[in-house]
C-alpha cells in the first residue's frame, strides 16, 4: 500500500538544554547540574512525528554549514525523512534554542539562524514537491512572508495545508482563509482568532491540552476529551498532534477520526523527556486507542 505523502515546511533547530538548581543573576557565574543537546524546531518535530506514524515525509527547510547542521541532517535522515529539500546555508549558523531549566520552569532564547533563509524563492524551488504531497504542514518559525507564499501555493495547487500558528504571530486574513485547517492551541486561539471565529470556524481545530480538542464540522461544534497520561514533558505535544493529524488526513480518514488519532498521539508523546523522544509509532497509537475506546 502506498504511504501517505506529507511535506513539512518549517524550522530545524538544535536545542541546547542546561539544567540548574538556580538561575544566575546578572553578571553571576554558577555551576549547572546537567547539559544535553536535543534535536528540535517545530518543523523538524512535526516531520519526525509524521514519519514515525507511517508517512512518507519530506522536509523543506535550511540548516547552517556548522557542525550542528550536519547533526540535524543526520537526525532527520535516521528518521526516514527525505532531506533533499534541506540545503545548508554557507556562512550561516543552524537555528538553536538555548534552554535554561530550573525549579520546574524554563527560560528560552531562540536564535533562528539558517531558518531565516527559508524564503519565498526557496519554497518556490520545491513547488513540484508540494504539488505531489497529500498534505502540507507549516508553522511560524520561518519568515512570515514565506508562510504566506507556501499557503498560497497549496491553495493554488489544491493541496490540503495544515497551518499551525505557533509561535503566535499575526498573518493576513487571506492566508487564514486559504489554509485548509488552522491548529492553534488555546492561548494562540485567544490571541489570534477570536475576532475571526465565525468566518474561520470550519477551519479551526483548537487543541486544549488535557482538556482535549474542539472543532466545528458541518455547522456542529464538536469536542473530544483529553487522555489521562503520566506527564514527564509536554514539549512537542502540539507538534506531535499536527504531524499525526497530517498523516491521518493524508490517509483520507474523516476529520473526527484524524483528530482522535492525533489527540491520542499527543497524549503518548508527553510521557518522555524532549520534544521528539516520546513521539510514538503508529502501532502504539492504535493500541492506545483500542485500550481507551477511541475510534
Amino acid at each position: 500500500m502506498r504511504k501517505p505523502k506529507v511535506t513539512v515546511i518549517g524550522s530545524i533547530n538544535m536545542d541546547m538544554v542546561t539544567t540548574t538548581s538556580k538561575v544566575p543573576n546578572q553578571g553571576e557565574t554558577i555551576l549547572g547540574d546537567a547539559f544535553q543537546t536535543v534535536f528540535g524546531g517545530k518543523g523538524a518535530n512535526q516531520a519526525v512525528a509524521a514519519a514515525r506514524l507511517g508517512a512518507d515525509v519530506a522536509m523543506i527547510g535550511r540548516v547552517g554549514d556548522d557542525p550542528f547542521g550536519q547533526l540535524l541532517l543526520n537526525g532527520l535522515e535516521q528518521e526516514g525523512i527525505c532531506i533533499d529539500s534541506v540545503e545548508p546555508v554557507t556562512g550561516e549558523s543552524s537555528g538553536v534554542a538555548t534552554i535554561l531549566l530550573s525549579e520546574g520552569d524554563n527560560r528560552i532564547i531562540v536564535t533562528p539562524g539558517a531558518n531565516r533563509c527559508v524564503d519565498s524563492a526557496y519554497i518556490e524551488s520545491f513547488r513540484e514537491l508540494i504539488v505531489q504531497s497529500d498534505v502540507v504542514v507549516i508553522q511560524l518559525e520561518i519568515p512570515l512572508q514565506a508562510v504566506d507564499y507556501a499557503v498560497t501555493i497549496c491553495s493554488e495547487e489544491g493541496v490540503p495545508v495544515i497551518l499551525n500558528p505557533a509561535p503566535a504571530q499575526t498573518l493576513s486574513v487571506e492566508t487564514y482563509r486559504r489554509a485548509t485547517y488552522l491548529t492553534p492551541n488555546e492561548s494562540e486561539y485567544n490571541e489570534l482568532f477570536t475576532t475571526f471565529y465565525e468566518e474561520l470556524e470550519e477551519k479551526l481545530i483548537v487543541t486544549q491540552g488535557a482538556n482535549g480538542v474542539q472543532w466545528s464540522e458541518d455547522g456542529e461544534r464538536k469536542r473530544i476529551a483529553g487522555h489521562t497520561a503520566s506527564v514527564v514533558d509536554t514539549t512537542g505535544a502540539g507538534d506531535t498532534f499536527n504531524g499525526a493529524l497530517a498523516v491521518a488526513l493524508a490517509r483520507k480518514e474523516s476529520l473526527e477520526e484524524a483528530i482522535t488519532f492525533a489527540n491520542a498521539a499527543a497524549a503518548l508523546s508527553v510521557q518522555a523527556f524532549g520534544a521528539q523522544t516520546g513521539m510514538p509509532k503508529e502501532e502504539q497509537v492504535k493500541a492506545f486507542l483500542n485500550n481507551t475506546g477511541g475510534i
